[in-house]
This record gives C-alpha cells, structure tokens and sequence, in this order.
C-alpha cells in the first residue's frame, strides 16, 4: 500500500459533508452519522426500554426479557418478544430501537443460514458473537444492545455486546433501563450449579424487580431457554407461572 501524499483526494474535503475524510474511511459498513440520525429520532421512535437477562447454566444458558416497548413517555406495546431465536442453539435478546434490533436479527440469521449452507455446519458461538459485535460497529443499527445466549460444541455461552461492538463473555448479565435491579437480584441468587429450571426462577425475579422500579419494564416475561437440543422461548403475563 501506497503512502499517502498531500495530493491525495482521501485528504481534501469530502464535498458531501464539508469534513476532512480519514485517509482510509470510510471503511466497509461505516455510517459517520448514525449517531445524529438517532438522536434526531428521539421520542418518535419505539424502543423498548426494557430489562434483559442472561445466565450460564452447566446445560444451557436461560434468557428472559419483560414485554413493554415505549414510545416517548407512552407504552406503545404490551407485548413485544425481546428474544428472538438467530440460530439453532443461539438466540439474542435486545434492548434499545426495536427497528434497529428487527433489522439486525433479519441480517444476523441471512448470515447465519449463509455460513450453514456453504460449510454444512453450525456456526460457533464465538463466530457468531464476532459477527454481532461486527455489525454493531458498523454503527447502522443506531442503539442495540444485545445479549447472546448459545450452546455448541464447547458447551454454553453468554456475551454481553454494547452497542459500540465489544464483546464480553460472562456467568450472568444484564442490559437496559432496568439493569441495575435486576443485576441486584442477580448477584446474590446466581451461583455456577443452577439447574435450568432454578435458572428460569432466578431470571424471572430479577426481571420482576426490575419491572417494580423501572417505568420502561412491564407487562409479563419472555423466557428463553437453549440447550444442545434447541431453543424454547415462552411468554407468560403472570411472574408466578415461571417463579
């Protein structure tokens, strides 16, 4: 690769947007101005609020989310799935614009498909977790902040992923506007030997403390569970049917 010189177009104002363009940007998927495109949005865009949670158990993992979407200062829905399946034993739940999470699930499972046809196996949770973190970087899907539950070949997986692309892998975690009540609930009730089913009642009382204190959570809980077999999500109105 060349060295860049003073005569370089990549150097000289960019014509459509007034600013100096980095000598090798725009990458690949790149959106400088996602950012303003969101806030411009503000109130009239859906979101949805939310509390999301995720645990590791030694035979899968257990994601469950509350059931509110926003618009504004008004509930715009009662019943939103924020957990979606993406791949055969992985699902992902979101937080954030509800537009913005439905275009990256339809991308993520296009990909997912894709790498299965042309390899004739599953993508690794690993792989597909560098994939979100990817496509979150790009900066295209305005705020989503996601976490991603699977089982393959080495077991079960948790990755937080921020709406910037880091991944981190954990035990438990949590995303949203209730975040912090629900990760009460989970630091003193999760431990490394939960069962499934003790994992499905961890989660749904951290997601119903949430849904007490945080005016963006409500109206019921999706439960999401992966195993080696499969992914099962469920939605219940009434906390008492999981707890």
């Amino acid at each position: 690769m060349r060295t860049p010189t003073s005569d370089d177009v990549s150097g000289r104002l960019d014509p459509l947007n007034g600013e100096h363009s980095g000598v090798f940007a725009p990458e690949l998927g790149e959106f400088e101005n996602a950012e303003q495109r969101a806030q411009q949005m503000g109130d009239k865009e859906t979101k949805t609020g939310t509390t999301t949670v995720g645990l590791k158990t030694e035979d899968g993992v257990v994601l469950a989310t509350d059931m509110r979407a926003s618009l504004g200062r008004m509930v715009s829905s009662k019943n939103v799935q924020k957990v979606e399946e993406i791949h055969p034993t992985g699902a992902l739940t979101i937080a954030g614009s509800v537009s913005a999470a439905q275009s990256l699930i339809s991308s993520i499972r296009a990909e997912v498909r894709l790498y299965e046809a042309r390899r004739g196996e599953d993508m690794s949770m690993q792989a597909l977790s560098t994939l979100l973190g990817n496509f979150l970087r790009s900066g295209a899907f305005f705020i989503v902040q996601p976490i991603l539950g699977g089982v393959d070949e080495e077991g079960p997986h948790i990755y937080s992923i921020d709406p910037a692309g880091s991944i981190l892998e954990e035990e438990y975690t949590v995303t949203g506007s209730g975040s912090q009540y629900a990760l009460g609930v989970l630091e003193q009730e999760y431990s490394d030997d939960l069962s499934i089913e003790e994992a499905k009642s961890v989660a749904a009382r951290s997601i119903k403390s949430a849904v007490e204190r945080d005016l963006a959570s409500g109206n019921g809980i999706n439960v999401c569970v992966v195993t080696e077999d499969g992914v099962d999500i469920t939605q219940h109105k009434d906390f008492d049917d999981v707890l």
